[in-house]
């Protein structure tokens, strides 16, 4: 696997390794380095190999750019160095960037099939990324990137079924398409493992947001719905636990200062995926705030499935594939960039307790649907019938 991420942070990723591991395939994945890592190590009985490259979120395109080139030469020659010894069978590459797919053509010429999974569309995740560079020439680039990277691969998986409409659109054909959603694995979000926090039960409502604090996530909205909330309850004590990394573009901090909410917000910091369980067990309500725009429209929160799989009622952008998922009710939804909006909506779940209780009742029936356990049967069957009769090596200790 080729991906440009920090592989202990993709939960994705790890999900896909680690279930080709439970079934005795040996993995070695190419990441990213974080200062102060490893370059080789053994997560979870996954081979990781950090190529020395850092990511820049919330730099400049020029950056941005830099840094994907810097990755695909380190990972292609690892990955083709390494091919000549441990001869892989097959060869994942994790989009964005779609174009790290090259990283794999010296092996792809030499026969080995190549998955290309792309997460998101990177022709949208540009244009909102980098407004200003979001010229029609620029996107038509981007798509042109995006049909060879495709070309490039055997099979190509995506996350939902909008992503994969948008693919056969784009003219994927459809064999070579599989969805793979993006949910999380029950085993690891299991609400019987933690102790149980009856709602309110400190009568603090407690509300909780577990992701990246970037632009991509209203964050801003959600802030100044605890305001709305303060406005229209004033005897309601309400307190906001955010756990992710902050980005320097989004002053989230400055803005819980000048809002009044420096008492109510606490910022937790980036915590490991094994620790998010626990963090969502204490809460009362989960937030899935998303800003939307024309690449939000095909995206669908993992945040949303990790709530409900904990049995925590869910308040989310209304947004297309969030509706299409989870059309029997399951979350609660507000207009996007409406604070007074999302703060009814919370204030729903807390007025209406049978209402609130048969949403989580419908929300763990929908995720055990959705849940990764069921996803991971196709996904495993599509690298098995790729990897045909190759031998899989075993990677080096």
């Amino acid at each position: 696997m080729l991906v440009h991420a920090y592989y202990e942070e993709d939960p994705r990723v790890r999900r896909e390794a680690e279930a080709l591991v439970a079934t005795g395939r040996p993995v070695v994945v190419y990441a990213l380095r974080r200062p102060g890592t490893a370059p080789v190590d053994r997560l979870d009985g996954v081979d990781v190999r950090r190529m020395d490259v850092q990511r820049h979120q919330g730099a400049p395109l020029t950056r941005y750019l830099a840094e994907y080139i810097a990755f695909l030469v380190r990972a292609s020659l690892s990955l083709a160095r390494d091919h000549r010894r441990e001869r892989y069978a097959v060869v994942q590459v994790h989009s964005i960037p779609d174009f790290l797919a090259a990283a794999a053509l010296p092996v792809r010429l030499a026969g080995v099939p190549v998955i290309l999974d792309l997460h998101e569309s990177m022709p949208d995740f540009f244009r909102y990324r980098f407004p200003r560079a979001g010229s029609p020439i620029l996107y038509r680039a981007l798509e042109l990137q995006e049909s060879a990277s495709l070309a490039i691969a055997d099979a190509v998986i995506t996350v939902n079924d909008a992503l994969g409409e948008r693919l056969l659109r784009r003219g994927v054909p459809p064999a070579k398409l599989t969805i793979v959603r993006n949910a999380p694995a029950l085993a690891r979000f299991d609400p019987a493992a933690h102790p149980a926090r009856p709602f309110m039960a400190d009568g603090t409502l407690r509300l909780v947001y577990a992701g990246a604090l970037s632009p991509t996530y209203e964050l801003d909205v959600a802030l100044r719905a605890l305001v709305a909330l303060r406005v229209r309850r004033p005897g309601l004590a309400v307190a906001l636990d955010l756990y992710g990394r902050d980005f320097d573009e989004v002053p989230l901090v400055e803005l819980v200062r000048d809002l009044g909410l420096a008492e109510a917000v606490r910022f937790h910091g980036r915590i490991p995926i094994e620790a998010v369980p626990a963090a969502l067990a204490a809460a009362d309500v989960g937030l899935a705030p998303t800003r939307r725009n024309p690449f939000t429209d095909y995206s669908l929160s993992t945040k949303i499935h990790e709530y409900l799989a904990m049995a925590k009622p869910v308040v989310a952008t209304r947004l297309p594939m969030v509706e299409r998922t989870f059309a029997g009710g399951e979350v609660a939804t507000y207009t996007a960039g409406d604070p007074d909006d999302l703060a009814g909506a919370v204030l729903s779940l807390v007025d209406e307790p049978a209402a609130r209780e048969a949403r989580v009742a419908r929300g763990l029936v929908r995720v055990r649907e959705l849940a990764w356990e069921r996803e991971s049967v196709a996904y495993l069957a599509l690298v098995e019938r790729l990897a045909g009769r190759r031998e899989w090596a075993q990677p080096a200790e």
